[in-house]
């Protein structure tokens, strides 16, 4: 599948910092990034992938474990553009769910994208300009059953993406939430047996069944289409744009 040009230079001159940025949504975005323009960081816990994809953007490579929150407190990052994309899932029941794995689904999606954050907005109030743009997702909005970890995650990433959009305005920094449906990404994919086990259901009818049941575009999202929203978020063009939450779910929040 093929997608138009972007707006090639429109970034010129401006950093970027993609989590998650070695694969799936994290790696359209970075190529999208780095087509108009912006010098890419590419941040992921699996650092031959992310410097295979910072090699083929001309950019840099970031090998950084998430979870260490420790880690993270002291950081300062000096980039124009934070992309917080990095996620995980897990498909349970409540009664079900890890505990562990509960805390560190909250951690790295959204425990994980406040310290960044954090680090990120120094820089970005000292230049008068900056863009936060959160990869949320439709359960940012709605909720699935068994899911509870990812969908509170989500759900606290659209407050901390308005509050940072209320104290950066004044800065010249805007925050947004891009919620897309189900993408065709490794971690949609890894969900495929879960939810077949869960809803006890043959794996080959998770996607219809499960996956595109509330949506009125029976496909998944491409890591493309989200990239070239994240773009856009990311330019000039979108700077009265702040506090938002972008859907990009085949009609699924319209029920």
């Amino acid at each position: 599948m093929t997608f138009p040009a972007s707006a090639s230079g429109d970034l010129a001159g401006r950093t970027a910092l993609v989590t998650g940025g070695a694969s799936g949504i994290g790696a359209a975005c970075a190529r999208e990034l780095a087509a108009r323009g912006a010098r890419v960081t590419v941040a992921d816990i699996d650092g031959a992938a992310a410097k295979q994809v910072a090699t083929e953007i001309d950019g840099r490579a970031w090998e950084v474990d998430l979870l260490a929150v420790g880690e993270l407190e002291e950081l300062r990052l000096e980039t124009d553009i934070l992309i917080n994309n990095a996620g995980v899932q897990n498909v349970s029941p409540i009664v079900d769910f890890p505990p562990a794995q509960f805390r560190k689904l909250l951690a790295l999606m959204v425990e994980a994208p406040f310290l960044l954050i954090r680090a990120a907005l120094p820089h970005m109030y000292e230049q008068g300009h900056g863009r936060i743009i959160n990869i949320s997702s439709v359960h940012g909005l709605r909720a699935s059953a068994f899911k509870s970890a990812y969908v509170t995650a989500k759900h606290a990433l659209e407050g901390l993406s308005k509050v940072t959009a209320l104290e950066g305005g004044p800065h010249g920094v805007t925050s947004n939430c891009v919620n897309p449906a189900y993408v065709r990404t490794p971690l949609v994919d890894k969900q495929i047996a879960d939810q077949a086990r869960t809803h006890g259901i043959p794996e080959a009818e998770v996607v219809e069944r499960i996956m595109l049941t509330e949506s009125a575009i029976k496909r998944l999202v491409e890591p493309e289409e989200v990239a070239s929203l994240v773009g856009w978020l990311a330019s000039d063009a979108a700077g009265m744009v702040t506090g938002a939450s972008y859907t990009m779910d085949g009609g699924w929040t319209a029920r």
